[in-house]
């Protein structure tokens, strides 16, 4: 080679790193960077963050699209065939095209879909004490940091929703739960857990309970709030299920006369998991520390998803689709629970909701739970574990099975059958 081709070369592997050129002394291959070709050593991180670890695990898994050809009886959402995305298309066009589609919004939401929230939720409710959060979760997750110091107790219903102790945790708090029977929490319990722990909150589902369907009456609706009003404490009611109940009962917050209900509703259930619009009714201090810490937090929700949320439950499809939801997930509930008699008479439904999207079963005491929920998977399809739901140890084997996920009425069959098989071969 000649000269110029050999410094030429030497220039380009210089340029890369390879070689070090020292004058007066020659060129040398270049000594590798600490860690080259190795992953970054990231350990030091474990130290650093502590044991507050946030387990996603639960709601990954319930919010994971299930692989092709495997039937869904977990979930959460409205199947494509049930959304009203046509209808959530068109609101959005009438939305963006407002004048002030894309400015700030007022910092606790939109006047019109506060007032609307606030109509929703009954009673005295006005839209002063609505705060418009980005969906249910997002209000559960910033309620329990709001109104719960860190480490602090939190009474929860058992089992619950394992988002919401996915975020009791996340917050530093400590779930203590309070045992359910087929009308929802027990009163004389809770009043006892309250007494025991010193807890200032109280989470609970009054209305379609996930998993047990379970609908607290009005009596103990009443007496609830009774006890916790006896022990100074907030009830964080969570109404999910309101807009999938044709006759829903009256709102705990509707019938609280001094403040100490913080409630959450949304219409993420209802509309499409994209539709990330919710709110926080609470009074008083309470109410001002919410909308503070959410403007500390994250501002507002951005106003062109808050215009067509209130375009769209403010137009005739808002009814329409209510309707033909509330008929399509009867004719479910019933598919569901005429299958699994037929074909799981093992599995005893804790009690068939009037309402809702779950059916929370029973499973035999010999069975292992762990060893159906994978066999189920290989089998093609998926349920919840029952484990999920419980802040301690389950008092048996439980399995959460969905109405609303499957595609039709026969898949849902057939997600019945190949549970069936999976149970048959663990037992």
């Amino acid at each position: 080679m000649s000269p110029v081709t050999v410094s030429r070369a030497i220039g380009l592997l210089a340029a890369e790193g390879r070689v070090v050129s020292r004058p007066g002394t020659g060129t040398f291959v270049a000594r590798p960077a600490a860690g080259a070709g190795e992953a970054a050593d990231l350990s030091w991180q474990t130290v650093a963050l502590g044991d507050r670890v946030v387990d996603d695990r639960p709601v990954s898994a319930l919010l994971t699209a299930p692989p092709d050809g495997v039937v869904p009886l977990t979930g959460g959402y409205l199947p494509p065939s049930l959304r009203p995305d046509k209808q959530l298309a068109a609101a959005a066009v009438r939305a963006v095209r407002g004048a002030d589609a894309w400015a700030m919004p007022p910092l606790n939401g939109v006047a019109g879909l506060r007032r609307w929230f606030a109509a929703q939720a009954g009673g005295d409710v006005t839209a002063a004490d609505a705060l418009i959060v980005s969906g249910g979760q997002a209000g559960l997750t910033h309620t329990f940091r709001t109104l719960a110091a860190p480490g602090t107790p939190v009474l929860v219903e058992t089992p619950t929703y394992p988002g919401a102790l996915a975020a009791v945790k996340a917050a530093g708090l400590r779930a203590v739960a309070v045992p359910m029977d087929r009308d929802g929490v027990r009163p004389d319990l809770l009043a006892e857990a309250f007494a025991v722990t010193g807890a200032r909150v109280f989470f609970c589902q009054p209305t379609c309970q996930n998993p047990t369907g379970a609908t607290l009456t009005p009596d103990r609706r009443r007496q609830v709030l009774e006890v916790a009003r006896a022990a100074g404490a907030f009830v964080v009611e969570d109404d999910f299920a309101r807009f999938l109940t044709e006759h829903p009962p009256p709102t705990m917050v509707s019938m609280d006369a001094h403040g100490t209900v913080v409630y959450v509703g949304s219409l993420t259930k209802i509309l499409a998991p994209s539709m990330r619009v919710g709110a926080v009714i609470a009074r008083g201090p309470a109410a001002r520390r919410l909308r503070a810490s959410q403007l500390v937090e994250s501002f507002f929700v951005a106003r062109p998803l808050q215009e067509t949320a209130l375009e769209f439950v403010g137009s005739p499809a808002w009814r329409r689709h209510l309707a033909a939801v509330h008929a399509e997930l009867d004719v479910r509930r019933q598919a569901l629970v005429t299958a699994l008699a037929a074909r799981l008479p093992e599995a005893t439904p804790h009690l068939v909701p009037a309402g809702g999207m779950h059916l929370w079963l029973r499973l035999p005491a010999e069975t292992d739970e762990d060893a159906l929920v994978e066999a189920a998977k290989r089998n093609g399809v998926l349920v919840s574990p029952g484990r999920i739901y419980y802040p301690s140890e389950p008092p048996g084997p439980r399995i959460r099975v969905t109405h609303v996920a499957a595609t039709h009425l026969g898949e849902l069959a057939e997600g019945v059958r190949r549970l069936a098989q999976a149970l048959a071969d663990v037992t």
